[in-house]
């Protein structure tokens, strides 16, 4: 090849590489792979929600109904970190396949179980793939796309819930009245399986970055925060006050020493920069998901709304959950990142008041879909702002571990704020209370989790970065 080939050869390099559309042409089949995969893991993540009260109505077990979430996000938190290392080492492609694997098989457990604890033991594969999966995401992102495209990746991985949202739980609704329960969980196994073949030529070519020096013993020490995170959720809901106690101080004593470990220094008091980062995540995963676990068992138990109803509200938040991504990312170059993510905390605030109003006759059904699609918005706003803020913040080559932290906190936010939930209604359910308290509590202590949020979204970037001017 002459002089002249090569100067055009390196100048289509360089056009590719500078091309912010996700669907260029060396980017389109990891761009559709990831999407694809992402919505295949929402459509499960709605499906579950729409059909546990079915679920439960089968096998029984209403006092385990926060543990099908906590099981999944739980391990999902040992999966992210265990892919955030290999990515770093290796490069993202094994991880990937290896979360792909688990979360294909956990369906097929699921999808057999003949009781709820087997139902939970599915959950707990799913959630080792799905926080693989998750992860990589994220990294293929950081190193698979350049920074101009970066916004726009971010908004389209929020779209891929989309159409999930908006026909997953009425289809689950069908499917388990028509074909029961488990076929939700049977007719997605093979597809992440495919979806993933059009992301691995991708991820093959991507280089491995640079691990952390702790890199490894951050493995062992995800799997005692899960193990100290499942033992304070069990003894809070313990009736016994003696044997409570002592599951939770146990598990405090495990989790906070892992936490410390896991997460970047300062994280625990919201440092700036990182640090209120990944706390300001933790705090709105465990505020949304805290209530969103039990938006469906309340309509139906409570307000005795059909199932199909119940999805309707979970729709709505999904997508206003998009709507509110894709306005991130329109703004994202004139409004700064604390601003954005406390105008999310915000709305979500507020849709936990209409949600806890929507609990007594007197309100009309209908505003139970609204007050969540509020919900949706605040998360579409805050969520991917923070990703975006993590990827802003990470050094170069570490994306892998920023990465792994962004989501490790999400993930054991949203399962504290699930299992809390649950162990609040077996023990208020034990005691002869109403459901209609439980859930008025658990809504009174995310509104808390939310005032600690805008505290801890102090420490995010208040003025944006600009890029560097040419000398």
């Amino acid at each position: 090849m002459d002089a002249t080939a090569h100067a055009i050869a390196d100048q289509r390099e360089t056009v590719v590489e500078t091309d912010e559309n996700p669907f260029g042409p060396r980017r389109i089949g990891l761009t559709i792979g990831l999407l694809l995969t992402v919505s295949f893991v929402a459509f499960e993540t709605l499906a579950v929600a729409t059909v546990l009260p079915a679920v439960v109505a089968d096998l029984g077990g209403l006092n385990l109904y926060g543990w099908t979430f906590s099981a999944f996000l739980l391990t999902q938190l040992v999966g992210i970190v265990i892919s955030g290392l290999l990515a770093d080492e290796r490069g993202p492609i094994w991880p990937f396949a290896l979360g792909i694997v688990l979360f294909s098989v956990g369906l097929l457990v699921g999808g057999f179980a003949p009781s709820m604890p087997a139902l939970i033991a599915g959950r707990a594969l799913q959630g080792l793939g799905g926080g693989a999966i998750s992860s990589i995401a994220y990294v293929a992102i950081g190193r698979g796309y350049p920074e101009g495209a970066k916004p726009r990746m971010l908004a389209l991985t929020s779209t891929a819930w989309v159409v999930p949202g908006l026909v997953g739980p009425g289809i689950a609704g069908v499917m388990a009245e028509a074909f029961g329960w488990r076929s939700v969980f049977l007719v997605l196994a093979p597809l992440p399986g495919l979806a993933a073949l059009l992301a691995f030529p991708s991820l093959r070519r991507m280089p491995a970055g640079i691990p952390s020096p702790q890199a490894r013993a951050r493995v062992v020490y995800a799997v005692v925060l899960a193990a100290g995170s499942g033992l304070i959720l069990t003894g809070i809901g313990i009736p016994t006050l003696a044997i409570a106690l002592a599951l939770t101080a146990a598990g405090l004593a495990l989790a906070i020493p892992a936490m410390r470990r896991l997460l970047p220094a300062g994280t625990l008091r919201a440092a700036p920069g990182m640090p209120a980062t990944i706390a300001t995540m933790g705090l709105l995963n465990l505020a949304f998901f805290g209530v969103d676990a039990f938006v469906p068992l309340a309509l139906v138990d409570v307000r005795g709304t059909s199932v199909a109803f119940a999805g309707l509200a979970l729709t709505a938040a999904t997508v206003t959950w998009t709507a509110g991504a894709w306005v991130q990312a329109r703004t994202a170059a004139r409004i700064s990142r604390r601003l954005m993510v406390r105008f999310g905390l915000a709305f979500l605030a507020t849709s936990f008041v209409i949600t806890a109003a929507v609990l007594f006759p007197s309100t009309p059904l209908p505003v139970a879909l609204v007050g969540w699609g509020v919900a949706g918005l605040g998360m579409g706003l805050a969520y991917t702002t923070l990703g975006l803020s993590m990827l802003e913040l990470a050094e170069p080559g570490q994306e892998g571990d920023a990465s792994a932290s962004l989501q490790l906190a999400s993930v054991l936010g949203a399962g504290l704020g699930a299992g809390v939930g649950g162990a609040l209604i077996a023990l208020i359910h034990n005691q002869g209370e109403t459901l209609t308290r439980a859930l008025l509590l658990q809504d009174g202590l995310m509104l808390v989790v939310i005032a600690l949020g805008l505290a801890a979204a102090g420490g995010l970037p208040g003025r944006l970065r600009l890029p560097a001017r040419d000398s």
